[in-house]
């Protein structure tokens, strides 16, 4: 069987903006994070907080989406949602996820493995009441990734649920709030020319961090 679409696999750019080495990397992974977001941030990335995280079920079967981070801290990154999703239900019958981000203006990518927990209550309702409005009624109006009949279904739930908050304040709904990931594995991909990317990954070995390259 020969390749069907020759105008697909002919895509290809060659990344020459930029290298990495192990020994310029920061010697914690979070802190090196920190930097290239900086650095992202600065760059005008278009959507730098989002993020591919991939969960998995009992069996072992994964499914993957696109989700905002929060919040980066000392041992890991934060990022809120129904705790009746789809996600939300694996990552707590699995609590180990995998995490992407990629910014190709930089020709960039992080990657993660991680175990979850949840945040906090109180943490979860800091954020919750940060929201704009809208998107706290549309929280607690959405049944995430279960199935609706129709589009009218959701906006006429939305409707109910305005009507019973009315103009007062909005309190977190206990299936919300936000998961911590704390990554045990950590790669720093930076693009290079004719495929032989730079490649440094940190791994958690008895609380501390070795750093080594891989092949591209």
């Amino acid at each position: 069987m020969s390749i069907e679409h020759k105008e697909i696999a002919a895509i290809r750019e060659d990344y020459a903006k930029s290298s990495l080495s192990e020994n310029e990397v920061l010697g914690n992974p979070i802190d090196q994070f920190k930097k290239w977001f900086s650095e992202a941030m600065v760059s005008e990335v278009t959507e730098p907080t989002a993020m591919v995280v991939s969960s998995a079920s009992v069996d072992g079967k994964p499914s993957s989406r696109v989700v905002l981070m929060k919040d980066i801290k000392t041992d890991g990154i934060s990022f809120f949602t129904n705790y009746n999703s789809r996600k939300g239900q694996e990552i707590v019958a699995n609590p180990f996820v995998s995490v992407l981000f990629f910014w190709p203006e930089l020709q960039r990518q992080v990657r993660m493995e991680a175990e979850v927990e949840k945040l906090a209550p109180e943490e979860s309702d800091e954020y919750f009441s940060s929201r704009p409005r809208g998107s706290q009624i549309g929280a607690i109006a959405s049944p995430q990734s279960a199935i609706i009949n129709n589009r009218e279904e959701l906006e006429h739930r939305v409707a109910e649920v305005s009507a019973e908050v009315g103009e007062g304040e909005i309190q977190r709904p206990n299936f919300w709030g936000g998961f911590l990931l704390k990554p045990y594995r950590m790669e720093f991909w930076q693009g290079r020319s004719s495929r032989l990317h730079d490649r440094i990954v940190y791994k958690q070995e008895d609380g501390s961090w070795s750093i080594n390259r891989i092949a591209p």
